[in-house]
């Protein structure tokens, strides 16, 4: 466990909560994971319950940093693990071979929705792509453009209606360059059934589709993505620690991990920070934490009010807490790029992803972004799927059990005595069953959506 003994609490392995190991006095420091989570704001004694009504936040709004590299030592692991992918065109790996409907607009939401019942294509629904103006508008291109892109797929209809803003036209603009076998365009204004049309371009992607196959794929090529949501006690301490132990793992085997979250960062971005592998990256990285500080404080929010209500029953208080045990899923890896909305990931170790902590917005981000597979670690539970297979990863064996049609994988192991190195193993022997074709438990259930980061006017 994280927990170690320069911390005055200690976690009821029952309930997730924090009690003091000693006397704490007002004022003094709370310590979890071996850093501050807030100060007491009165006296409490041993074996006292800390909580909301008794510990309070430390977290201020923009700040200055000074870089400071630490290395943690990781080294380059030779590995010859594979999993069973598909090599496309353009020399991508995809882990699926799958037709997607992308729309361009949400106003063709059902239509989309129809082609993907009669032709066993997947199709994922938003209601953006007209109305929005400035920075929004462009949000919603690159993230679609992201999504045409994913290697995932490999077959894309574009789906247009013919008058929105981001109309077809527009939108192949930001596309670039695509290849005209992969990806196909409709808009619906065009044709008086739309349906058969859309039926008819599907049928020729699945022809286009049938001559990829599965073969063996270095784990180096893997790109996965970390993500949290309805996070608790446990989290930080069993399913977060695993993931990170998982991402120093693969990233030393040459694999790409992307973090995102980044209201989820505030009070343990200097862990990410004295991580950057160079002073660009750096700044870079104090850029992303300030201007998402910027964002709370120009709609006049405070910083730190983060945990939901979940988090807090299941004994997060403090953004501090809940962040420490966020950033646990990156490891101890070298940051080495910062990406925003758009961007897809290229370089080989652990980058991160601008974007808010909302889990379907977050997990459409990281799709957007490239990602082969998430890991989606989780206290509460929750059945959300991305675009791309959603692994959720429980921190307590009472939620592994409760929702065994949700939770994929349990790291309540660890709670029980088994070695984080052990879990580790088994971690990436599934990672790499999902990546070469085993569903999870959001694809079983067909849970897959996205939305769309937005933060301006709608007309």
């Amino acid at each position: 466990m994280l927990i170690n003994s320069l911390d005055n609490v200690d976690i009821n392995l029952e309930n997730g909560h924090k009690y003091a190991v000693r006397d704490i006095k007002k004022g003094e420091d709370i310590i979890k994971y071996g850093y501050p989570i807030g100060h007491a704001t009165c006296d409490i004694k041993a074996g006292e319950h800390i909580h909301s009504h008794n510990l309070k936040t430390n977290l201020s709004d923009i700040e200055d940093y000074t870089y400071n590299y630490k290395d943690y030592g990781l080294k380059p692991i030779k590995s010859d693990k594979t999993f069973m992918g598909y090599v496309r065109d353009n020399g991508e790996v995809g882990i699926r071979n799958e037709i997607w409907i992308i729309n361009t607009v949400g106003c063709v939401n059902k239509v989309a929705e129809k082609l993907a019942h009669l032709t066993g294509a997947v199709c994922f629904p938003h209601p953006f792509g007209c109305s929005q103006l400035g920075d929004d508008h462009k949000t919603t291109q690159l993230i679609l453009k992201g999504l045409v892109n994913h290697p995932n797929a490999a077959g894309v209809l574009v789906l247009g209606l013919g008058c929105e803003n981001n109309n077809i036209n527009a939108f192949k603009e930001v596309l670039g360059e695509y290849n005209p076998e992969r990806v196909k365009f409709l808009n619906c204004q065009d044709f008086e059934d739309e349906i058969a049309e859309g039926v008819k371009i599907i049928n020729a992607l699945k022809e286009y589709a049938d001559k990829f196959k599965r073969e063996p794929i270095s784990i180096s090529r893997l790109k996965i993505g970390l993500k949290c949501g309805g996070s608790d006690g446990y989290s930080g301490i069993t399913a977060n620690a695993l993931v990170g132990s998982l991402t120093d793992r693969l990233t030393c085997m040459g694999s790409a991990c992307v973090l995102t979250e980044v209201p989820e960062m505030f009070g343990a971005e200097h862990l990410l920070m004295e991580r950057c592998e160079n002073e660009e990256v750096f700044q870079k990285t104090v850029s992303l934490i300030n201007d998402y500080k910027k964002y709370f404080i120009a709609h006049g929010q405070p910083v730190y009010e983060n945990p939901s209500p979940g988090n807090k029953e299941g004994g997060i208080t403090t953004l501090e807490e809940k962040s420490l045990g966020c950033v646990q899923k990156g490891g101890k890896a070298k940051v080495v790029d910062v990406l925003d909305y758009g961007d897809t990931v290229k370089k080989s170790g652990l980058s991160l992803l601008n974007g808010p902590g909302n889990d379907i917005v977050a997990v459409t981000n990281l799709s957007a972004a490239g990602v082969h597979l998430i890991l989606f670690t989780t206290g509460r539970g929750t059945p959300l799927g991305s675009a791309t297979p959603t692994v959720k990863i429980s921190t307590n064996r009472h939620l592994a059990d409760k929702k065994k049609n949700w939770i994929d994988f349990d790291s309540s192991p660890l709670l029980k005595g088994e070695s984080m190195e052990a879990l580790t193993d088994r971690l990436i022997d599934y990672v790499c069953m999902v990546a070469s074709g085993e569903e999870t438990k959001n694809e079983i259930g067909g849970f897959r959506e996205i939305s769309i980061f937005k933060d301006g006017v709608t007309l």
